[in-house]
């Protein structure tokens, strides 16, 4: 969240933030109420300073007519601090409405069409012959079932089968190995529902209710990301300065609801209510989390040099960039038989938004006050789009699919999907 002294200090910054990504940041109700807030705490104190001269004034004289005049200023005094105490509570859900500003290098823009390509990897393949569908290739390889899924759980969920999930099993392993071996990123394993509180600390609460899973009259939400409980992690907590950057690296199965996505992607192993990642998540001090940033989404891009997949990085637009994020890009495979990029990760730095909203903070030194520290996060990759960029990229005109050669010590010596 922005801090309620920033907004008062630049309220012209924030509405711009707010416009530009296209998240209006309720600016005058929130200077509205932070000023009613103060208005009922200062006449609290005034009231509490008269009495405190009328207590010293009945103390010397015993005059027993002062009495009802403290019991009235008492109750008028605490009736101030009871509305003063709602106006806070008002406000402080307020603050939690207001998007992050950005920085100055994010394109503005208002929609995808305002993203800009920064920088691309590799080349689309010339496979020599028209290129199938990942979900076709799926379904006739019998590693992809959609049918099965819907009359399961309904639409957006699949099964993978046989060597389709031990295709992801592998995709998951190895990235958790490059992450962990190379990159230096410490692997947790974190819960899969979270409460109310770790939510909010990510800013996926109160805004983005509506794409989130809830768990009926529980206190407990199903994870959309490994963001939230990893990001979590330290929440309520003072790190020391020598601690960052702190790095870490999470395998979990997430879910969302897809609200607003009625129509889009409906076929295919793309936009699922179920679906795994592998998620990479820093905190950092302000001084650093540019710099972190750009190599945790280099580390992302790693993992799709190694796989052989073409790819860019995308710099989103004001627009299009999310209502927490300060910059982000994303990482997008090319998919051969959709003729299309498939977003494989997207990579971004929060400077101290999530961190004010969890209390995440460090000592810069011995006996410095504390301090909001940054945040980042990125999938380092996502799945079943990486999977889908390398069933189409891998993809042979007899309808089998070439395992990507990273993978095979994690396929056990399968060298070709569909080989009988």
């Amino acid at each position: 969240m922005l801090s309620l002294d920033f907004i008062r200090k630049n309220p012209d910054v924030v509405r711009r933030a707010g416009q530009l990504k296209g998240e209006p940041a309720p600016v005058d109700e929130i200077l509205r109420l932070d000023a009613d807030w103060r208005a009922h705490l200062h006449k609290a104190e005034t009231i509490k300073a008269e009495q405190n001269e009328l207590s010293k004034q009945f103390a010397r004289t015993r005059d027993e007519a002062l009495k009802e005049r403290l019991r009235q200023m008492a109750e008028a005094g605490k009736t101030e601090l009871s509305v003063a105490d709602a106006v806070k509570r008002e406000l402080d859900d307020m603050l939690l409405r207001v998007p992050n500003i950005f920085d100055e290098s994010v394109p503005i823009g208002e929609t995808e069409a305002d993203n800009v390509v920064i920088r691309e990897w590799g080349s689309k393949p010339d496979l020599g012959f028209p290129p199938r569908t990942h979900y076709d290739l799926g379904e006739a390889l019998g590693i992809m079932d959609f049918e099965r899924g819907a009359r399961v759980a309904g639409s957006r969920f699949a099964f993978l089968a046989g060597e389709g999930a031990r295709l992801e099993r592998a995709l998951v392993q190895f990235m958790l190995d490059v992450h962990t071996r190379e990159h230096g990123y410490v692997e947790l394993w974190s819960p899969l529902l979270v409460n109310t509180a770790a939510m909010t600390g990510t800013a996926n609460l109160p805004k983005f209710a509506d794409q989130l899973f809830k768990v009926e009259e529980r206190d407990l939400w199903l994870i959309p990301t490994a963001e939230v409980p990893v990001t979590n992690f330290h929440r309520e907590q003072i790190l020391d300065a020598d601690q960052l950057p702190l790095k870490y690296v999470s395998y979990a199965p997430s879910w969302r609801t897809e609200a607003g996505a009625a129509g889009k992607d409906t076929r295919g192993f793309i936009r699922m209510h179920q679906f795994s990642k592998v998620e990479l998540v820093k905190v950092t001090t302000p001084e650093t989390s540019m710099e972190e940033f750009e190599k945790l989404t280099h580390d992302a891009e790693a993992i799709l040099q190694r796989l052989g997949l073409h790819y860019n990085v995308m710099a989103m637009c004001t627009g299009d960039m999310g209502f927490a994020q300060y910059k982000k890009y994303d990482l997008n495979a090319w998919a051969p038989g959709l003729d299309r990029y498939l977003e494989v990760s997207s990579c971004s730095v929060f400077n101290d938004f999530q961190a004010m909203r969890a209390n995440i903070r460090y000592r810069p030194g011995r006996g410095a006050p504390p301090r909001f520290a940054h945040t980042i996060n990125g999938s380092g990759l996502a799945l079943p789009r990486t999977l889908d960029a390398i069933v189409e990229t891998y993809q042979r005109s007899d309808g089998m699919i070439t395992v990507p050669e990273v993978l095979k010590p994690y396929m056990g010596g399968v060298e070709l999907i569909g080989a009988r």
